[in-house]
């Protein structure tokens, strides 16, 4: 469960984090960086806190930002040489190696085409160089990174984005109670889903999209719309 602390500005010293990071491990999500040895905001909005030890900004954002870890769908735009130019909604293209693949070599390369979508993961992200994805984790394995091939693919504010992709995220919960899916979150704003049917998975996308606006207690309503929606 996350808290609200309060409304913090760019350039503003958190000392509420430096207080908790005494002596203490802590995370520190969007909106923050340390500086020295102080952490500072770099957006404005409200200060979260999840128990016990990762810190954020709430912050409403239109222009996705990319950062070291994030979990992102990307488009493809291009090949050139030995890499993929890849679309990640934010103000430069990123690139991903055809070596960032679960068992890729030279001779046993992705097949990969403009418009295929991809959900990856940042690697590397500063403001001096260029983005770059890999579609494996630490092990080499792909678990849920790579190809996403068929299903339902929409934007959303990133702010959702970040809902969704939270731990034990109850509106997510709530809607496998409902039916069967899968599902991509990019916390740059962007969504895949597939279901059974066209119609499931069309349905899920509006239930996803209405929780824009919703709070924790208007989740159960959504849901059950959902059903609704299924039965028509």
């Amino acid at each position: 469960m996350s808290s609200a602390l309060n409304i913090v500005m760019p350039g503003e010293r958190i000392t509420a984090v430096e207080d908790v990071a005494k002596g203490k491990r802590i995370i520190l999500g969007p909106g923050l960086r340390r500086v020295n040895d102080t952490v500072v905001a770099s957006k404005a909005g409200p200060l979260k806190h999840r128990e016990p030890n990762t810190f954020w900004v709430d912050n409403y954002q239109r222009r996705y930002v990319p950062a070291r870890g994030d979990l992102i769908i990307g488009i493809i735009k291009a090949k050139s040489g030995d890499v993929y130019r890849v679309d990640i909604g934010s103000a430069d293209s990123a690139s991903i190696s055809y070596l960032a693949f679960e068992a890729a070599t030279k001779k046993n390369r992705p097949d990969l085409n403009p418009g295929d979508l991809l959900y990856a993961r940042v690697l590397n992200a500063s403001p001096d160089i260029e983005p770059e994805l890999v579609c494996v984790n630490s092990n080499g394995k792909r678990g849920k990174l790579g190809l996403l091939q068929d299903g339902f693919f929409f934007k959303c504010s990133l702010n959702l984005g970040r809902l969704l992709l939270r731990e034990n995220c109850p509106a997510l919960k709530a809607l496998t109670e409902k039916l069967p899916y899968e599902i991509a979150v990019g916390v740059n704003g962007r969504i895949w889903v597939k279901a059974h049917s066209a119609a499931e998975t069309v349905g899920l996308a509006n239930a996803i999209l209405s929780l824009e606006q919703a709070g924790h207690s208007e989740i159960d309503k959504v849901c059950d719309n959902l059903g609704d929606v299924l039965q028509a």
